[in-house]
């Protein structure tokens, strides 16, 4: 019976696929799973008698280990961005200032920002108090009544 002999091409073949569906996947994942491949690829040029464990050792490793340092670097410099809060909608509204819906009672009522209701955190004030947005908690818009900050 006939072995299977990988050749270093296979390996730069897999780079090459998990590089492609890197373009389509979000998250920067397979990218470092490509590294991977191409090391074992290099490894294997360089040493043809490796056998399947060995590489597949090769493999896991140096892909885990870019992995984790890619991922460290890139969450260490985020790109910048000239829409910091794009899709983290409450902190869009930072500094605005709005009229209750709805009473505050306990610490929680609501407020009207566009066509959404939101629910809003702050001391207890009546329906109708113009208010300032000052921060987030949780899902829950901070606010302070309006004319204690001008």
């Amino acid at each position: 019976m006939e072995t299977l002999q990988i050749e270093p091409w296979y390996w730069w073949v897999a780079a090459a696929v998990f590089v492609a569906i890197e373009v389509f996947a979000p998250g920067i994942v397979f990218l470092w799973f490509g590294i991977g491949a191409v090391a074992v690829g290099i490894v294997l040029f360089a040493v043809p008698s490796l056998g399947l464990p060995f590489q597949l050792l090769i493999f896991t490793i140096v892909s885990l280990g870019s992995l984790t340092i890619g991922r460290r670097y890139v969450f260490r410099r985020p790109t910048p961005s000239d829409k910091p809060t794009l899709n983290r909608r409450g902190e869009q509204h930072i500094g605005r200032v709005l009229t209750l819906t709805g009473a505050i009672v306990d610490g929680r009522g609501r407020t009207r920002v566009g066509d959404s209701t939101w629910t809003v955190a702050g001391p207890d004030l009546k329906a109708g108090t113009r208010v300032r947005i000052t921060g987030m908690d949780g899902m829950a818009l901070k606010v302070e009544r309006a004319d204690e900050q001008a």
